[in-house]
């Protein structure tokens, strides 16, 4: 393990730094809201550590992601990563044992430490001491955890978007052939094993056009009998946009740099899990409900590799009698511009020349479709910022919940 010697030595000095800070010492208890790390007070120096992936470019973006994506979604890692974002040493650590680019984004840290059980893993960190101790651990352990974040990718799996997708899946020529780009364990492939119940969003419109119960809600619900998975979201959808049925899915595959199965390998459940932010017990449960109801039947074939040159041969395995549907969910935001404009084309090319054509879903942040125009403004919400574009064939349609929560008309 390589650390920056010109500010921390070795593991071992750090450790000892940490409990020294933790303790109630001088330096203890200065600033205990977020943004204040035990006893350090400023984040490293620009003249320490500034270039790509060093000290700083770590610091700036542990606040950044604290404010950014934490905020108003869970407390825990606001104030965490807030923390960390102003603790000097430890940014040195991470900087100097982990390379740039996506081994140092703060939520692959957070999982690999919760993967490994260390301390307040299904809470989090809160407060001075609590802090403390985290780092602590974090640091001791360090050869353990940084095994499980080069290991690892932070590639979650979040069933409940398949909410926002059903409206597009199953108004589309049927039987389909399901392609994901970015699958991860593939529990987005199986749309047609979970309930959904939809409900009407008091923000957003008035509810008319019948269907809505007398306190506003719509109570539609359509899925799989007996499936241990309902899937809720808000919309402001009117009743006859919903979907009235399930599509008829006959060929599933994906593409994902590092693939899971949790069904088979129990590891990999538990990375999935770890990677479920702390207070979201709702979202892990859904997560868990989710891999049962696929246990029995066949998993989908994914494909380990890189997106653009995978996705042609797979694209040709799809039965020539099915409707081909490409789709991904929060994925173009890890490529470099120039590779979503190539994405882009590919898939434009592949449903061009496809007997019969087919279709392309996306679900991402607007940034990451510089094809599309930003969704139009309007009166701000607090999620406004993590909101994605549901867009049919390059056709915004709908911004969604980040983890399929929401559905609302553009």
């Amino acid at each position: 393990m390589v650390v920056n010697a010109e500010s921390t030595g070795n593991v071992e000095s750090l450790a000892n730094a940490g409990r020294h800070r933790t303790g109630s010492g001088s330096d203890a208890g200065r600033g205990s809201g977020p943004g204040h790390g035990p006893g350090h007070g400023h984040g490293p120096g620009r003249g320490h550590g500034s270039g790509p992936g060093g000290a700083w470019d770590v610091a700036r973006r542990y606040q950044e992601f604290s404010w950014r994506e934490a905020r108003g979604r869970s407390d825990a890692h606001e104030e965490l990563s807030a923390r960390i974002g102003e603790d000097a040493e430890l940014c040195d650590l991470l900087s100097g044992s982990l390379p740039a680019g996506n081994k140092q984004q703060p939520n692959l840290l957070f999982a690999a430490v919760r993967h490994l059980d260390g301390p307040h893993a299904e809470l989090g960190p809160r407060g001075e001491s609590a802090y403390g101790r985290w780092r602590e651990w974090t640091i001791r352990h360090w050869d353990e955890v940084r095994a499980v974040i080069m290991r690892r990718a932070a590639r979650t799996n979040e069933p409940g978007r398949c909410a926002t997708l059903l409206p597009l899946l199953a108004r589309l020529p049927q039987p389909l052939a399901l392609l994901e780009v970015g699958a991860s364990a593939g529990l987005c492939l199986h749309p047609d094993r979970y309930r959904y119940r939809y409900e009407h969003d008091h923000e957003y419109g008035n509810g008319s056009g019948g269907g809505y119960d007398g306190d506003g809600t719509y109570g539609h619900e359509v899925g799989a009998p007996g499936s241990p998975v309902v899937l809720g979201c808000r919309t402001d959808w009117a009743p006859g946009e919903l979907p009235g049925r399930l599509p008829e899915v006959v060929w599933r595959a994906g593409i994902d740099l590092d693939p899971l199965d949790p069904v088979a390998e129990p590891e990999d459940l538990r990375w999935l899990r770890a990677l479920v932010w702390p207070g979201e017990e709702e979202r892990a449960a859904r997560l868990s409900a989710a891999v049962d109801a696929v246990r029995a039947v066949p998993r989908p074939r994914i494909v380990r590799g890189d997106l653009i040159e995978e996705l042609p041969a797979l694209a040709a395995e799809a039965p020539p009698g099915a409707t081909l549907v490409i789709f991904h969910s929060a994925v173009l935001s890890h490529l470099p511009p120039a590779r979503r404009e190539e994405f882009a084309r590919l898939v434009r090319t592949l449903l061009d020349g496809r007997a019969g054509g087919g279709h392309w879903i996306a679900n991402e942040h607007h940034s990451a479709l510089p094809w599309i125009p930003a969704p139009e403004p309007r009166p701000a919400r607090p999620d406004d910022t993590l909101q994605l574009t549901l867009a049919l064939d390059g056709r915004p349609v709908a911004r969604t919940g980040p983890h399929g929560q929401s559905l609302h008309r553009l």
